[in-house]
């Protein structure tokens, strides 16, 4: 049962875009995590259960909801079979209720109740690595009256697709700060995280080491003095160790990487390994064509 929606993205509906997506085959998982939420509600009045109003507003997201009237819509359509997998009653809450709620719901609270659940789901068996990309972006449509959009930092486990945890980040300040809050929810032991460039941070490398995690992070011109370095290691006298080719979006893609010890160590704490990533696009038949256009990458 697909819902329109009838208005831009408000910041409550935000989380649950995330959420939604982790939960789409696991309805008593997501029963069992979200009875544990604190209910932001005041005792007197209550008709719907925190749980059951959030489990509707959850899978009315999954269905594609992406406003308060919705997602009422969804849930006052939905059959009684669904009704009953997610124990409500006959009568479902309405826009107001799922309005109010959501207004009112702890983000963080929220966000650290699903993270534990999900951490627990897809925990790498021996002698394997979790993979996290930590990485921010700009909920779509959540925007209004002139103010910038929700911003979020989020951790996703490579392996599972699924996101581990996720921080806002307010407008008056940035991702940068806010890279150890959204990690101290997560268990690095002998985790590889990857970020982009504005995450190579000295201060993150020796949170990560502290943590026993290890990192790859590219390497910009936010750091000139390490980039220069990585520029000029012997690039031409080290073997290709993989080639990937991708065609798609209208080119083709060619990716070539190498990876170096580093014995003397770089201008970097806890890194002893140099990646180069060189990459060219050349348009498919058809397409205008063009000299290839390579680009190189060099995370520590």
């Amino acid at each position: 049962m697909p819902a329109e929606s009838s208005s831009q993205i408000a910041p409550g509906i935000g989380d649950l875009l995330v959420v939604a997506r982790t939960f789409a085959s696991d309805r008593v998982g997501l029963l069992s995590v979200l009875a544990k939420i604190p209910d932001p509600r005041k005792p007197r009045g209550v008709r719907h259960r925190l749980a059951v109003v959030l489990g509707l507003a959850v899978c009315a997201v999954l269905a594609g909801a992406r406003s308060y009237v919705a997602i009422a819509e969804w849930a006052a359509d939905a059959d009684a079979a669904t009704l009953a997998e997610l124990d409500a009653g006959g009568v479902v809450a309405s826009e107001s209720t799922f309005r109010r709620t959501l207004q009112r719901l702890d983000a963080s609270v929220f966000d650290d109740a699903v993270g534990a659940w999900t951490q627990i789901r897809t925990r790498p068996g021996p002698g394997r690595r979790r993979l996290i990309a930590v990485d921010g972006k700009t909920l779509r449509g959540s925007a209004q009256d002139g103010r910038p959009g929700r911003h979020l930092l989020a951790a996703l486990d490579h392996t599972h697709g699924v996101v581990l945890g996720q921080v806002d980040v307010e407008a008056k300040t940035n991702e940068i700060p806010m890279f150890s809050t959204l990690l101290d929810r997560i268990d690095l032991a002998d985790a590889v995280v990857t970020a982009d460039a504005m995450h190579a941070q000295r201060g993150h490398a020796d949170y990560l080491a502290g943590r026993g995690a290890h990192y790859v992070l590219t390497v910009k011109r936010n750091q000139p003095h390490l980039h220069s370095q990585l520029k000029k290691l012997p690039w031409r006298d080290i073997p290709v160790g993989h080639v990937t080719r991708d065609r798609g979006h209208g080119r083709i893609e060619r990716r070539t990487l190498k990876v170096t010890i580093v014995e003397a160590g770089l201008l970097f704490p806890h890194a002893v390994q140099a990646v180069q990533i060189v990459r060219g696009r050349r348009p498919l038949k058809g397409k205008k064509r063009g000299p290839p256009r390579p680009s190189t990458r060099s995370p520590p």
